[in-house]
């Protein structure tokens, strides 16, 4: 199966559609009539719809198990086709659409089945995803004029005594989001010297500043008392999402001490300084996290 232990959970749904045609309205008055030998149509193609959505991944090798919440499937006839549509949620780490396709078939199948005694000319086609939604794919990513500034916290990288992997990640990770000018810039633990850079990065309009190293439990872990008394507005859900994304995946991602929110209209992001809490982080956040400026450019204009 493919890998999604890195996906968050996020309302998902799908609407699937399957066409089947019998061949003389005599099946369609009997399937309105509840007269067909084997009983009411709708109601036992339903319940088999409703079992074959739950058990697609019993079918299907590379679908995952996944707590199905919600399954709806309709009928209309026009003429002498019966259009079938088969709604799937739910709340997972991936997808319901190949369930919804299965759901839809079984259905066909189902009245298919039922059908064959009084009429040996039903055909199924058209089993067909007609919608989806959910999960981070569905995301548009949307073009934009932000700024954005990376800021790697350490003495030892700015002492080039070691070297930088975290903050270069950032930066390639946000070319995936439009930015493509990011501004890059290595700054020793000292608050002083955070303050001032941060600062400096506001002045010169940058949107987005983010921060890796410096929020651990260390004594030179002081990106959190630096970045905290310039902040105008604090957001605690962004940084809890992080920590509640990292927590499902390593126990200590809960010492975590990284901060957010605004300094004028300027968002600031501190990230821890490994390459998997930050990895961890950006996969959490983004592209989501870029919603916040629509909502600051709502309030700036109200």
């Amino acid at each position: 199966m493919v890998d999604i232990t890195h996906k968050t959970n996020t309302l998902r749904q799908a609407t699937a559609q399957a066409i089947v045609k019998v061949s003389k309205q005599e099946t369609i008055n009997a399937i309105i009539n509840k007269t067909v030998p084997k009983g009411d149509v709708f109601e036992m193609a339903k319940t088999a719809g409703l079992f074959a959505v739950k058990r697609t991944r019993d079918m299907i090798p590379d679908c995952h198990p996944i707590p199905i919440e919600y399954t709806a499937v309709c009928y209309e006839i026009k003429d002498l086709e019966i259009f079938i549509e088969v709604e799937v949620k739910t709340i997972y780490k991936t997808g319901v659409e190949v369930e919804a396709m299965h759901g839809a078939l079984v259905v066909a199948l189902t009245i298919y089945d039922m059908l064959k005694p009084i009429d040996k000319g039903i055909e199924i086609s058209t089993i067909k995803l007609l919608d989806k939604k959910g999960g981070k794919s569905s995301m548009i990513i949307q073009e934009h004029t932000l700024k954005a500034a990376v800021l790697v916290i350490s003495d030892s990288v700015s002492a080039n005594k070691s070297e930088d992997k975290s903050g270069k990640f950032i930066v390639e990770k946000l070319k995936q989001f439009n930015f493509n000018d990011t501004v890059y810039e290595v700054v020793p633990d000292e608050i002083k010297e955070i303050q001032n850079k941060v600062m400096q990065l506001c002045q010169e309009g940058i949107d987005l500043i983010i921060t890796t190293g410096g929020t651990g439990l260390s004594l030179r872990d002081v990106t959190p008392e630096a970045i905290k008394p310039l902040l105008d507005t604090e957001i605690p859900g962004i940084m809890e999402t992080s920590r509640d994304y990292g927590q499902s995946r390593t126990p200590y991602a809960m010492l975590s001490r990284g901060i957010c929110g605004f300094k004028g209209n300027t968002l600031i992001l501190t990230l821890p300084g490994s390459l998997k809490g930050v990895e961890e982080s950006m996969q959490a956040l983004f592209p989501q996290l870029l919603h916040v400026f629509k909502v600051r450019e709502g309030v700036k204009h109200d």
